[in-house]
């Protein structure tokens, strides 16, 4: 895509910033218009890949697996925040383990004495943690490498952007008012961040639909504890009691835990939908819209999949046009 091509992308979280950058890396004049750089949400993820509870099968399937390419790749560079880390996901009822993890490095079944109490099934594999404080500040930096520009901003429409032929909305929640879109709803997450007592492997729990998860997440001098998943709540205030919940869960998987300090907490709203949004549009203006958003909890984990699927549309469009 040539530079004198500009694209504005609305939004900053891990949808924004990574479409971004694969925008700007392509030769298109970027600038970013978001109201927080980067996104609360983002910045309040575990984040462990795997894609759970989001469809198309398909088309996740596809997404997933190029991000996960990515990742194993960022991950030999220690700046961006990535580490392929080994652990255990565990489940309470003898659940079959999720495909996608199967085909993960190390997947193996667990012996019985490798699981906390209360658990009769679990799965070791290796899969890309990612700390993403630094996560997003090593996209930040490399969009100002390429040339991309931020404003901080809050839109009142997507024609608020300004002059632009082409526009990507990854707004998140921010799209059920600027497209406007009904099929989006809020799932409020909560975690904890905690002084590492010596973890070095993430423990993850198949808690299913439960509104309450149970997830260790050790980056470096820290774990990020987990979680909540609040159908239908986008509040980002305090919980004690739900920080106090999983506090609980966690030690009681890690005993270590006990004494760990607390030093702080995070709230996000993953946007959910039935099915993630990565489409083309034009609007009466003239304007070519892409959409990429209604990830739920599954953002991370199919950034780089949809952000070459926006930019593919975008060329296609500019492939269309005399």
């Amino acid at each position: 895509m040539k530079r004198e091509v500009r694209v504005v992308v609305v939004g900053a979280g891990v949808a924004g910033l990574t479409t971004a950058v694969v925008l700007a890396e392509a030769g298109a004049s970027v600038h970013v218009i978001a109201e927080q750089v980067p996104g609360v949400t983002s910045l309040a993820a575990g984040a462990m890949w795997g894609p759970y509870l989001v469809e198309p099968k398909d088309k996740v399937d596809q997404w997933g697996q190029r991000s996960l390419e990515i990742f194993r790749r960022l991950a030999e560079d220690p700046s961006t925040g990535v580490r392929l880390t080994s652990g255990i996901e565990a489940s309470r009822t003898a659940e079959a383990p999720p495909e996608w993890a199967t085909t993960l490095p190390g997947f193996r079944p667990c012996e019985p004495a490798e699981l906390p109490a209360g658990f009769s099934a679990g799965y070791r594999f290796t899969v890309p943690l990612i700390d993403m404080p630094t996560y997003l500040a090593y996209l930040l930096r490399r969009l100002d490498a390429a040339g991309g520009t931020v404003e901080r901003r809050r839109l009142a429409s997507l024609a608020d952007a300004g002059p632009a032929a082409l526009i990507v909305n990854c707004t998140g929640l921010g799209a059920q008012e600027l497209v406007p879109e009904r099929d989006l709803r809020p799932i409020r997450g909560q975690h904890v961040v905690v002084t590492n007592p010596g973890l070095t492997e993430f423990f993850s729990e198949d808690t299913g639909l439960s509104q309450d998860l149970l997830c260790l997440y050790p980056h470096g001098d820290t774990v990020v504890l987990g979680g909540t998943a609040l159908d239908g709540d986008g509040s980002l205030a305090p919980d004690e009691k739900a920080a106090a919940g999983i506090l609980a869960r966690c030690v009681e998987v890690e005993p270590r835990l006990a004494k760990a300090r607390v030093l702080e907490h995070r709230f996000g709203a993953r946007p959910t939908r039935a099915m993630v949004r990565v489409e083309a549009e034009r609007a009466e203006n003239g304007t070519v819209v892409v959409h990429n958003y209604g990830h739920g909890g599954a953002g991370v984990t199919l950034s780089w999949g949809c952000a070459e699927e926006a930019a593919s549309l975008l060329a296609a469009d500019r492939a269309d046009r005399p």
